[in-house]
């Protein structure tokens, strides 16, 4: 399973380690990712998402998940936000 939140597509960066003598070795900035699981109130159902802490935090500030994914670009999601998105849509409208 790659390391990439599924609702902003944040994945890990390359960088250096610099000692203090100024010594660069190679290492990896991973996202703060969490096993979270959030309630659609449109859909009444829940659904387990992984996603990093900014996200969950930016999920709380907008409002909960379908305001949020309502909002969100579609090339950021992952295909089962994306999913997700297109049912809560449907779910409006109807």
């Amino acid at each position: 399973m790659s390391r990439v939140c599924e609702f902003t597509g944040k994945r890990p960066i390359t960088g250096h380690n610099v000692s203090h003598a100024n010594n660069k070795t190679k290492r990896r900035f991973e996202p703060n990712l969490c096993k979270v699981t959030l309630e659609s109130e449109r859909l009444s159902r829940r659904f387990k998402f992984r996603i990093t802490a900014h996200a969950l935090r930016s999920v709380d500030h907008v409002g909960g998940l379908d305001a949020f994914l309502l909002k969100a670009k579609d090339e950021r999601l992952s295909d089962r936000a994306r999913r997700l998105k297109r049912e809560i849509v449907a779910a409006a409208s109807a």
